[in-house]
């Protein structure tokens, strides 16, 4: 068996009429009964560098007894010009997180997924200390596991305080070696108490890793780099994933 926080975070390929565009990272949410694909806004727009994919294309288990067993999907980001994904902004700007809706009916009949909920999210922030040890598991630069089609996990210390706004931002810092194709990816803590990762979920979801935080003097031939990151805070997630669907799009 396949723990199970592999199965709840998929590679997500950005694409356009003429092909592939970029890689990056993305991971299932579940709540009342509907499914949703975390990933960065970044992901499916991007103003600044021009990057507006018409279509994301994610992998699927499709077999309980063979984790190599993968079907490809494809997620529509427009329906008659009108963006389906869901973002959100606030008094900092816009938050660099999006959710789009999975419509059951269209998924294989065999998915095999696990996917965070809810009950994921840390309710006590006094869980989390500056320091501690967490994880991140991605596609850096689209690495994984080709065969059995399963992401990797990088370790991430928390390197701000957790629960407060960095610099007035929606997100926290963590102290990791990331590279592209990672953005999207959850930031995980394994829940006290639980050791197995191959029943449900023991895991808590601190946050949406985004991209390297730099700092404007550090000088590219003599200084390294701060190997700091931006993860956006979880808790974004309820709101992004209401049933009323007032969010910004």
């Amino acid at each position: 068996m396949v723990e199970s926080l592999l199965l709840a975070v998929t590679k997500v390929t950005t694409a356009n009429s003429l092909g592939p565009l970029t890689n990056a990272t993305g991971f299932f949410y579940e709540t009342g009964g509907r499914l949703f694909l975390v990933t960065n806004r970044h992901v499916v727009v991007d103003e600044v560098s021009g990057h507006v994919p018409e279509h994301l294309e994610i992998e699927l288990h499709i077999d309980p007894d063979n984790v190599a067993a993968v079907t490809g999907y494809v997620i529509p980001l427009y329906i008659d010009g009108v963006p389906q994904w869901r973002e959100t902004a606030d008094t900092a700007g816009p938050i660099d997180v999006v959710v789009v809706e999975l419509e059951r009916d269209k998924l294989p009949e065999t998915f095999v997924y696990l996917a965070f909920s809810p009950q994921s999210l840390v309710k006590n922030l006094d869980q989390v200390e500056i320091g501690t040890a967490a994880m991140v598991a991605g596609f850096p630069l689209g690495f994984h596991d080709t065969f059995h089609h399963l992401p990797i996990a990088r370790r991430a210390m928390i390197a701000s305080s957790f629960g407060i706004r960095f610099q007035g931002n929606g997100y926290f810092l963590t102290d990791a070696r990331m590279h592209r194709g990672t953005s999207g990816a959850p930031v995980v803590l394994k829940k006290p108490g639980r050791t197995s990762g191959r029943k449900g979920l023991p895991w808590w979801l601190l946050g949406i890793h985004a991209a390297r935080l730099d700092v404007t003097n550090r000088d590219v031939h003599e200084d390294e780099r701060l190997n700091l990151n931006c993860a956006w805070y979880a808790d974004v997630l309820p709101q992004l994933t209401a049933d009323t669907g007032d969010t910004d799009t």
